[in-house]
């Protein structure tokens, strides 16, 4: 990989593109041989989606910037459409860079006639593409479901920079904290990164989907504490809420949130400011700005890991 220029692509009409300029600008200050390419997408008047990549790519190494924030069916359309112009343009090899792993939610076949989704992406994905680089995934055996190798970045180490950046305040007296069972293992990692013991377990009982019980309940001592939650998605935030809630009802002081996804159904964003003390997410989709809510710039980190991928250089480096 390291003998081929590199190029970074991403539509410039959409959300990533931001997010895509940060990278280069990172990656070409280190060497001149990565490039950034634009990526035309167009629409008939059926609706019909046709993509085009505006300059050469032929043996080149190219890294597929993808806007999470596009609703789920054009995020599936349009990747199959760039990584088939990208393969029969003839580029070297094809990395998607998905900062949010759309579909991962439906790992398993949890009723009867269902498909499981996340491998059905994951087949669509690998007819073309040679690599998949992204950021806690919802699961962690997201490699088994791919036929190409996966690279699942954490963004625990950058939010540990963060937080000892702009909130040290907040690491003096906390408690992390999963907001239910299936997350204590991140809750876990984190907590870890941030040179923190203490860590508390939320349990709660989904009555159906977007439903929370009235009996949650928490594992752990946060009286006197301040609390920061921990999630990879946050959608309708009803889960965060009614676990800050809980706390504060426990004796907890400032409840405190991040979360690496934020899908954010309607009205959630709302929810989260009003619910919370603070709310954090980062930008692996874009988020407009809003009171109450801060981002945390993942550029960098996915920067350093395309450097390392094209160069031909670990990754682990950036797990420790």
């Amino acid at each position: 990989m390291p003998n081929h220029e590199c190029v970074i692509i991403a539509n410039p009409e959409g959300n990533a593109w931001g997010f895509a300029n940060d990278i280069y600008k990172s990656l070409s200050k280190r060497d001149k041989k990565f490039k950034l390419n634009e990526l035309r997408v167009e629409k008939f008047r059926d609706g019909e989606t046709k993509v085009r990549i505006k300059e050469n790519i032929r043996r080149a190494n190219c890294f597929f910037i993808h806007d999470s924030s596009l609703h789920p069916d054009e995020w599936k359309t349009q990747l199959h459409f760039v990584n088939h112009a990208m393969k029969f343009s003839s580029a070297n090899e094809i990395v998607d860079v998905l900062p949010y792993h759309k579909f991962l939610r439906q790992d398993r076949k949890d009723e009867s006639r269902v498909g499981v989704n996340a491998k059905a992406i994951a087949d669509m994905i690998g007819l073309y593409a040679d690599r998949v680089l992204t950021i806690d995934a919802h699961f962690e055996q997201i490699q088994g479901f791919y036929d190409i190798p996966v690279d699942n970045l954490y963004s625990s180490i950058t939010l540990s920079e963060y937080l000892r950046e702009r909130h040290p305040e907040l690491l003096k007296n906390v408690v992390v904290m999963s907001p239910d069972v299936g997350g204590t293992t991140r809750a876990r990692g984190f907590a870890n990164k941030l040179g923190i013991e203490d860590i508390a377990i939320g349990h709660k009982h989904r009555p159906k989907p977007g439903e929370i019980s009235e009996d949650y309940k928490i594992v752990g001592d946060v009286a006197g504490r301040d609390v920061l939650l921990i999630d990879d998605i946050v959608d309708s935030g009803g889960t965060l809420v009614t676990a800050a809630v809980t706390a504060k009802k426990l004796g907890a002081k400032q409840v405190y949130s991040y979360c690496t996804h934020g899908v954010f159904s309607e009205g959630a964003r709302e929810r989260m400011a009003g619910g919370l003390d603070l709310a954090i997410v980062s930008d692996s989709i874009y988020q407009p700005s809003h009171e109450g809510i801060e981002v945390m710039p993942l550029a960098p980190l996915f920067a350093e890991a395309i450097y390392r991928t094209n160069e031909g250089e670990s990754l682990s480096e950036l797990f420790r």
